[in-house]
């Protein structure tokens, strides 16, 4: 609201000079300040008269001339004409706010009065290139905003999204433009790429579903079957991770930049395959790979969270496909009970019971964790 403030101000200014202007004038007018003058010159005569100062034949003729000065300025003078001042009263002060209020309009109309202001050391740190990318995407963003059907504004905008780390509203384009354009494996991988970013890392259900149908469409890309291979690494599925990043590995061209990368994530996944499951601070179980749990105990609280709850994600899709995995059961209500989503974790008890109904053992064994944990009923 400090703009609001500095209008005020502007107009408080424009005003207080203004004023004279549109003030009724006070006080004799022009005629009757030329009367009282003649008047005083008629009484010093007779002054001068009287101390012998101006001779006797004399008086009489300087009092007629100034008698007849006196006379002509009696004469009625012309009145201004009707509501000349009224208008003058109330056109001085419409001009005076007009031009703040139209300013104040316009700005209100295009421009972005509810942003925070740009720190001055800010602004001069921005490079010319950033700035003038700031103005395409607003540019684009103006576009959408009155043509909210164009798909291929939205494509063009997700990657840039991405670029300035705005993850969510790369997500949000890029499900605009697969709505507005159609599934293709390039237009499915980059929205997986961006939902990842936009769980600071973790592969979800939606995000492997895309990754998935863009490598089923088109199995040479390389994008969805890397983040393929990531989110085994997260199941704790290193035999998988490792079987999926060697393929991609054994058909990238000698000179690809990622390859390096890639090479030193084979060369770091433990050796064997460990079934999905939480991390060590969740309690998944005594087979989650000990390789994954140290990398998710390094990672910042932020990034550790999303992780989590991505592995335990995929780890509930994976047992709403096979229900018979009953380390997989325990380990995904002891998930969801270290994350405080006692619903989820009962649903989850509910349906382990429903699947593994025929073995005793196993029934037995989810109604101790039930205890264990306070889910009963």
């Amino acid at each position: 609201m400090l703009w609001l403030i500095f209008a005020l101000l502007t107009g408080s200014a424009a005003l207080s000079i203004l004023w004279p202007l549109i003030k009724t004038p006070r006080g004799l007018s022009q005629g009757a300040t030329e009367v009282a003058l003649y008047k005083a010159q008629i009484a010093e005569i007779d002054r001068d008269a009287a101390q012998g100062l101006i001779a006797a034949d004399d008086v009489e003729s300087v009092k007629a001339d100034a008698a007849r000065r006196l006379m002509a300025t009696e004469t009625p003078a012309r009145t201004p004409p009707k509501g000349r001042g009224s208008i003058g009263r109330f056109a001085v002060p419409a001009a005076a706010f007009a031009a703040p209020a139209l300013a104040i309009g316009l700005y209100w109309m295009i421009g972005s009065p509810t942003l925070p202001d740009l720190p001055l050391e800010a602004r001069r740190a921005a490079s010319p290139e950033r700035n003038e990318l700031m103005a395409a995407v607003a540019k684009i963003e103006a576009h959408l905003a009155q043509h909210p059907d164009d798909g291929r504004a939205y494509e063009v905008l997700a990657p840039v999204y991405l670029s300035m780390g705005r993850a969510s509203e790369a997500v949000r384009a890029y499900s605009e433009s697969l709505r507005l354009l159609g599934e293709t494996p390039e237009r499915l991988a980059a929205y997986g790429e961006a939902r990842v970013f936009a769980a600071n890392g973790a592969v979800d259900s939606e995000a492997r579903q895309a990754f998935e149908t863009a490598s089923a469409k088109m199995p040479s890309l390389a994008k969805p079957r890397f983040f393929l291979g990531l989110a085994a690494e997260q199941d704790g599925d290193a035999a998988s991770a490792r079987r999926i990043w060697s393929a991609l590995l054994a058909e990238a061209p000698a000179d690809a930049p990622w390859a390096r990368v890639l090479r030193e994530r084979v060369a770091a996944l433990p050796d064997g395959a460990s079934p999905a499951g939480a991390d060590a601070e969740t309690q998944a179980g005594p087979r989650a790979s000990p390789g994954l749990a140290a990398k998710i105990e390094a990672m910042p609280e932020t990034e550790r969270a999303g992780a989590i709850r991505g592995m335990v994600e995929r780890l509930a899709t994976r047992l709403a496909q096979n229900g018979q995995d009953l380390d997989g059961w325990l380990r995904l209500v002891r998930a969801y009970a270290v994350l405080n989503e006692s619903d989820k974790a009962r649903a989850a008890v509910s349906d382990a019971k429903r699947n593994l109904a025929a073995d005793e053992t196993a029934i037995g064994r989810i109604d101790a964790l039930a205890r264990e944990l306070g889910l009963e009923g």
